[in-house]
C-alpha cells in the first residue's frame, strides 16, 4: 500500500503523486463511489490517498481517502441537492477577477468569499488585466479594492502583460498549496503558464484586444511550482451556489454583517425587515456597502439563476 496526493481528478481517472515523486495513473475502488452519496466526486484534487500498485502496467487503485484538513465546495451542475468538491487540503484560495473582458460580478465574488469563509480557508482577490483599464475601469477597480480591503480581504493588482506584482504573488504562494478560481477568460491559465513555463497549458484566444487567453481547463488539476508549493487550477466557473448553509447562518460569513449583527434588537434577526435591525441601519449609513448587502439579499432569496 502506498500513500500519495491526487493531482488531477476526472471522476473516473486520477493522477496521483507518490512519495518518490512519480505520477501514477489510478482508478477508484468501487465502494468509494457511494461513500459520500451527496458528493458527486468522492475523490478530489488535493486529497491524500492510499493506493495499491499494479506492477504490470504501473497503474494504481485508490483504496482509501485520508481525512481532509479542509475542502471547498460548489453546487454540482444541474444537481441542486448534490455538491462537488473543487479541491481539498488547501492553504489559501485566490479569486481572480477582471473589471472588463470579462466583467466579474460582485455577487459572484461574494458567493466565492463566503464559501471560503464557511470552510475557514484564507481568501485573497487578484484583480487581473490592469493594463487594459481606462478611467472608468480604474475608478471601479479602486472602489472594489477599497470595499474588500476595508472588510479584511487582501487585493492584489496584476498585469501579466506588464509583469506587475507577479513577484509579490509568487512570494505569497511559495511553499503553500493555493487554489486559483474565477470566471472563464480572466487569465488563470495564462498566470499558471507564467508561474511555471514548463506547464504549457492550453488557452483559447478570445481576441487580440483581450491580451489574455480564454481558460479551457476541463477538470481541476494541481501543478508543482518551481518556487515551491502547488497551485490548483480550476475550470472557469460561472457561478457559485451556496451549499451546506442554513438561512440563519449565512450572515455569519459576511464579515461586516456579522460584526454589526450583535447590535440587532433580536438575536435571531435575519437582517431583512425585522424591527431594530442594526445591519440595515448600517447599510443606510454607508457603514456596510450596499453591493455587499445586495449580495446577501440575493443569497438569502435563493436566486442563483443570474450567477450560474
Amino acid at each position: 500500500m502506498e500513500k500519495g496526493i491526487v493531482l488531477k481528478s476526472t471522476g473516473i481517472h486520477y493522477k496521483v503523486l507518490n512519495s518518490d515523486g512519480f505520477v501514477m495513473d489510478c482508478s477508484i475502488k468501487g465502494k468509494l463511489r457511494i461513500k459520500e452519496f451527496q458528493i458527486t466526486n468522492p475523490i478530489a484534487v488535493g486529497d491524500n490517498v492510499l493506493f495499491e500498485t499494479d506492477k504490470k502496467d504501473e497503474s494504481g487503485i485508490i483504496t482509501e481517502v485520508l481525512d481532509r484538513r479542509n475542502y471547498i465546495l460548489r453546487k454540482a451542475t444541474n444537481l441542486s441537492k448534490q455538491s462537488q468538491i473543487i479541491a481539498s487540503n488547501i492553504d489559501q484560495v485566490f479569486l481572480m477577477i477582471t473589471i472588463i473582458l470579462p466583467e466579474t460580478q460582485v455577487e459572484f465574488i461574494d458567493r466565492f468569499l463566503i464559501t471560503a469563509e464557511a470552510y475557514r480557508i484564507t481568501a485573497k482577490i487578484i484583480i487581473n488585466k490592469t493594463d487594459l483599464y481606462k478611467e472608468a475601469e480604474i475608478e471601479k477597480m479602486n472602489y472594489l479594492e477599497s470595499m474588500y480591503t476595508k472588510i479584511g480581504y487582501e487585493c492584489i493588482r496584476l498585469s501579466l502583460y506588464e509583469n506587475t506584482n507577479l513577484d509579490s504573488l509568487i512570494l505569497q504562494m511559495k511553499d503553500k498549496t493555493s487554489l486559483i478560481s474565477g470566471n472563464s477568460g480572466v487569465g488563470k491559465t495564462t498566470l499558471l503558464n507564467t508561474l511555471n513555463p514548463e506547464l504549457r497549458l492550453k488557452t483559447a484566444k478570445i481576441s487580440d484586444s483581450h491580451k489574455q487567453g480564454k481558460h479551457i481547463t476541463t477538470f481541476p488539476e494541481m501543478h508543482n511550482m518551481p518556487f515551491g508549493g502547488f497551485v490548483i487550477d480550476t475550470p472557469g466557473i460561472r457561478g457559485f451556489g451556496v451549499v451546506d448553509m442554513e438561512k440563519n447562518e449565512i450572515y455569519h460569513f459576511f464579515r461586516e454583517i456579522f460584526r454589526i449583527s450583535e447590535y440587532c434588537r433580536f438575536n435571531n434577526c435575519l437582517h431583512l425587515e425585522e424591527p431594530g435591525c442594526a445591519v440595515r441601519v448600517a447599510v443606510e449609513k454607508g457603514e456596510i456597502d450596499f453591493l455587499r448587502y445586495r449580495s446577501y439579499l440575493n443569497i438569502m432569496d435563493g436566486d442563483n439563476r443570474k450567477y450560474r
